[in-house]
């Protein structure tokens, strides 16, 4: 019975997770381990280096075939106020695969450089070849001789508005349709768009005070079914002249459950000598979790080549 209940969650969650592989890599905390760009293009070239981020992702450790994700993400500034970036992944759910890559360019307006408004604009051109592995099928059907793949090429469009320590981004992501052509149109959905906002504040004391306090919320809505979810976070973060250390949560929920929390997870990590490091482990709150430990997120990141800009836009 055990075995039957695991199998049939998986089921469950393959069907969904089948259709978020078509749309890009899953976004679970990722993007608050200093890695924003993750996100949204709009982020690309907001620093003076050439900042590079990889990052693990293993899901509900324990369970055989569960979701695994591996990505390597970079990004950096061109001229005073423009950026580039490219995010690669690879990932895999039971016999589903997919690798892509994402090409990102960003532009940055200052509105007022007194009191450090600015707007940003970012685009990418994404990159997905999704495929079904059936070597290991314990039964096919005879019609079934080889592996099915297909490749999709899709477009993101974002604009970020930052007041000081306030910002503020909304994003859609694969603008365009799918092409029904080698799928059954009737359970087929030909619509990907997902359209997510990110939004936040660095609050500190005053300008000599250690501790910064950042609250957060993201929120995605997928438009093929309604489907939304939310994040809410806290971060603190603890500085060491240029070094700092963070700690925090996020709470993540389906917006029509807000009371049943799909997990909880802490958050920590630190930036050192220009390295960084973040981990989170997300504590599973649905029925999977009488079967695994949880997920776990790891990234590791480097900053290099600093280059400073005339531009607070980029800052």
């Amino acid at each position: 019975m055990r075995n039957k209940l695991v199998t049939v969650l998986l089921l469950a969650s393959t069907f969904f997770t089948t259709k978020a592989q078509e749309l890009t890599i899953p976004q679970l905390s990722q993007y608050l381990a200093d890695n924003p760009f993750v996100m949204s293009p709009t982020y690309a070239g907001i620093g003076d280096h050439v900042k590079i981020r990889v990052n693990g992702l293993t899901q509900w450790v324990g369970i055989k075939d569960a979701p695994d994700t591996q990505s390597l993400a970079a990004d950096m500034r061109i001229g005073e106020r423009s950026g580039i970036g490219a995010l690669l992944y690879n990932d895999s759910n039971g016999e589903t695969k997919q690798r892509g890559a994402r090409l990102s360019f960003a532009h940055h307006l200052t509105l007022d450089r007194y009191d450090d408004e600015f707007l940003s604009f970012g685009i990418s051109y994404n990159f997905n070849q999704f495929r079904i592995d059936i070597e290991n099928f314990d039964a096919l059907d005879p019609s079934v001789t080889d592996d099915r793949a297909t490749t999709n090429h899709n477009f993101d469009v974002g604009v970020m508005y930052r007041y000081d320590k306030f910002y503020f981004s909304l994003n859609a992501s694969n603008i365009l349709n799918k092409d029904l052509t080698k799928f059954n149109p009737v359970y087929e959905p030909n619509t990907l768009r997902n359209y997510y906002a990110y939004t936040g504040y660095r609050y500190t004391k005053n300008k000599n005070s250690r501790l910064e306090i950042e609250p957060s919320v993201f929120f995605q809505l997928f438009e093929s079914d309604g489907r939304s979810v939310t994040d809410l976070n806290v971060k603190f973060r603890w500085y060491d002249f240029e070094d700092y250390y963070y700690a925090g949560v996020t709470y993540r929920f389906l917006n029509d459950q807000i009371g049943d929390p799909l997990y909880i997870a802490p958050i920590v990590g630190f930036k050192k000598n220009n390295f960084y490091f973040g981990y989170s482990y997300q504590i599973i709150l649905n029925e999977i979790l009488g079967y695994s430990s949880g997920t776990h997120v790891i990234t590791l990141g480097v900053d290099l080549f600093q280059g400073i800009s005339n531009c607070r836009c980029t800052y």
